[in-house]
């Protein structure tokens, strides 16, 4: 059984049809891309799952539940994480209430500290400037804080829209290897990046939208290779 199922999802603007029966699913462990131009729908597949915009038609299926029509909030509490494109941090509470801020849904003080050790460990940064109003971060720096507030909620699977919006490649490469390492702990990650190349090239599988459809999917490194996707998407 697949982690998370989407089934003939379709989403409407008003009267515009932003999303065209989509069906895909992500499995336990994997790191799945979805890629495509601006436009596409990327982003309203990932407000969609995690309940912040409800399908006209199709359903998300999350371990075997249901989650359609369940509110955002809720949705977290279930092990969802959502890292949204712009990062979207709490820009006048410091890095450190943003976090705790990621741990809203949970109870046990214990667990919440371990967390934010393990949190601080993976950005060291963030622990240098724990106290630091998160508005006055850089934006490198506000990503990282973005996915470590999201990894606070202990959570099962994590949604990352376009993570490196805006960095420079050497904070681009050092992003795409933390993506790794929260894969490699045992987190499945659903991948929304414009920068196709990189999101490929750390990916299992991945899914490739235009106008809200699917027009191929495949193994990333198949997809890498291929010449209709290096001509689209990565400029080849």
């Amino acid at each position: 059984m697949a982690m998370l199922e989407v089934k003939d999802l379709e989403v409407y603007y008003g009267m515009i049809q932003a999303i065209k029966g989509i069906s895909f699913q992500v499995n336990e462990g994997e790191v799945i891309a979805l890629v495509g131009a601006n436009g596409a729908g990327k982003t309203t597949i990932l407000h969609t799952i995690t309940g912040l915009l409800s399908p006209k038609k199709g359903s998300v299926i999350f371990e075997g539940k249901d989650i359609t029509k369940i509110p955002a909030h809720k949705i977290v509490s279930l092990g969802m994480a959502h890292v949204p494109e712009g990062r979207r941090v709490f820009a006048q509470l410091t890095v450190y209430q943003n976090l705790m801020m990621g741990a809203f849904t949970r109870t046990d003080k214990n667990e919440i500290e371990e967390s934010l050790r393990a949190v601080y460990k993976r950005f060291p940064r963030l622990e240098e400037r724990k106290n630091q109003v998160a508005g006055t971060l850089s934006g490198g720096e506000q990503q990282m804080l973005a996915m470590g507030r999201a990894l606070m909620s202990k959570p099962r699977i994590i949604l990352m829209d376009e993570p490196s919006m805006g960095l420079s490649p050497i904070l681009v490469n050092e992003i795409f290897d933390i993506i790794q390492s929260v894969s490699a702990g045992g987190t499945t990650v659903l991948l929304v990046e414009q920068n196709a190349k990189k999101a490929l090239s750390i990916a299992n599988r991945a899914y490739v939208l235009e106008t809200g459809k699917i027009v191929l999917d495949g193994d990333a490194k198949d997809l890498l290779n291929d010449d209709s996707i290096k001509k689209a998407y990565l400029g080849e």
